[in-house]
């Protein structure tokens, strides 16, 4: 290897003036270092999906995203099909829905006294406060009224559950801008593979309980579901905002669909944002590099992985996409679920 090709690409500096746009610069931090340069080639990967004339772009998203202020992002990269597929956590899905019918999540401090929020039932997520009494008010609207919309003793996926919930809540959200509504009205499927670890699984759970029900969230239809949108589409990509549970159900789509058809289905382009280290030994910081080595990703897969607050990440990353793309111009997948078996068809969208 000749020393020139070590000296080929120098960085730039970066030039600030009032008339550049957000996607302009995440372009020209790609053109930098460390984190930020990650970032930047993070924007360069999302929009290379978005150029793709036939991909399923999958989204992770774990953490307090929505009592942090991001479920209008989430709900917008749905209906522009920014992405394709959510999987996310069933507590993500409750605060959305808690929004959605009015509630509210307040600016706190992390130096707070947490004996008092106690007595005085507030709960703290960092420096966001809820009102532990709302929400009791919306799991017992969850287990009287939701819950009668689903049958006895049939295996739901958590899908399935995620679509009747964006239906019963069109006609009851004082607030557009649903996650939920809008994937249930853009067709986007959202998984829940931890859902019973949340106040949504809860009020289900006190449903049978209390009302002599037999729901039942079957998972391994979760896992069936996944995969077959993974063998369905002969290229995808993945955006993980904090890893947990839903960075590793996406992945693991590719090894069910790998094994399932004895095709390479590996997913093409991935990008993580996470605050987690390698060295832990843990997912959320496990790198996608590391993945290949499970059949996760193609060996030739355009990757990068930011360590930044997801917060922080997901604003910029969707402003200089929604500036880059300000119309949308690809062939997004539709999914026609009947009974165990799944259609994916492409159509031109504009949007």
């Amino acid at each position: 290897m000749s020393r020139q090709r070590f000296l080929s690409h120098p960085t730039e500096p970066i030039d600030i003036s009032a008339g550049r746009t957000t996607d302009q610069l995440m372009l020209d931090m790609a053109s930098t270092a460390f984190q930020g340069r990650r970032l930047g080639e993070a924007f360069e990967i999302w929009a290379r999906m978005l150029k793709k004339r036939q991909i399923v772009i999958w989204m992770g998203v774990a953490g307090a995203m929505v009592p942090a202020g991001m479920r209008r992002i989430i709900s917008q990269l749905i209906r522009r099909r920014m992405i394709d597929v959510l999987v996310t956590t069933g507590a993500t899905i409750y605060h959305d829905t808690y929004e959605a019918i009015g509630g509210k999540h307040f600016k706190g401090t992390d130096s707070a006294d947490d004996v008092q929020l106690r007595k005085h039932r507030i709960d703290r997520m960092y420096d966001v406060y809820a009102d532990e009494k709302k929400f009791y008010r919306l799991d017992n609207e969850i287990e009287k009224d939701f819950c009668s919309l689903l049958r006895d003793n049939h295996p739901y996926s958590s899908r399935e559950i995620t679509e009747k919930l964006g239906s019963w809540l069109s006609t009851r959200a004082r607030e557009k801008d649903n996650i939920s509504v809008a994937a249930c009205e853009a067709g986007v499927p959202i998984f829940l593979p931890a859902i019973c670890d949340s106040s949504l699984g809860f009020a289900m759970m006190f449903a049978n309980r209390r009302r002599d029900r037999r729901i039942i969230v079957d998972h391994m239809k979760d896992v069936d579901e996944s995969a077959m949108i993974t063998e369905k589409c002969a290229k995808s990509g993945v955006v993980i905002f904090g890893g947990g549970v839903p960075k590793n159900f996406i992945q693991q789509s590719a090894v069910v669909a790998s094994y399932a058809t004895r095709h390479d289905r590996t997913h093409n382009y991935a990008l993580q944002i996470t605050t987690d280290a390698a060295h832990w030994g843990g997912l959320s910081g496990a790198t996608l590099e590391e993945a290949k080595s499970w059949g996760k990703y193609s060996p030739r897969a355009r990757m990068v992985t930011c360590h930044v607050d997801s917060t922080i990440a997901l604003p910029v990353l969707a402003q200089a996409l929604a500036e880059r793309f300000r119309r949308i111009r690809r062939n997004i997948p539709r999914f026609d679920w009947a009974g165990e078996t799944l259609e994916v068809t492409f159509q031109r969208f504009k949007g």
